[in-house]
């Protein structure tokens, strides 16, 4: 049996694939923060007492809605820079977000420019 492919694939343009890969980490941080906010909710009702109004499973799916809209928000402000470090990571060749460039080579890695931090300290010890 001999399979042909008698379609061409029109090539994608490098937006559209950041466009869909960046729309990919957004989920993935989404996904991310709500597992990680169940994992919390259900170690405080772990915890809670018996007369705990956390214990009270009347009100859990509410809650579950409320900490996925939670997640979701907090992704698309990639409050916590893991759709960032994954764009990162898929995109290398990408130029780097604004203010998150870091220097390369044997200086020191961090931000350069203003707030950048205090200058280095002096040396701490006998000098020879």
């Amino acid at each position: 049996m001999e399979l042909r492919i008698t379609q061409r694939l029109e090539p994608i343009s490098d937006d559209a694939v950041r466009a869909r890969a960046e729309q990919a980490a957004i989920k993935f941080e989404a996904f991310f923060v709500g597992q990680m906010l169940k994992q919390m909710r259900q170690g405080t009702q772990a915890l809670a007492g018996e007369d705990s109004p956390f214990k009270d499973r009347i009100h859990q799916d509410m809650l579950d809605i409320a900490d996925t809209q939670v997640a979701d928000t907090l992704a698309r402000q990639r409050a916590f820079g893991i759709a960032d470090v994954i764009l990162r990571q898929l995109m290398p060749a990408a130029a780097p977000l604004a203010g998150t460039a870091l220097k390369s080579g044997a200086e020191a890695v961090a931000l350069s420019g203003e707030g950048a931090g205090a200058p280095p300290a002096e040396p701490v010890g006998p000098t020879p």
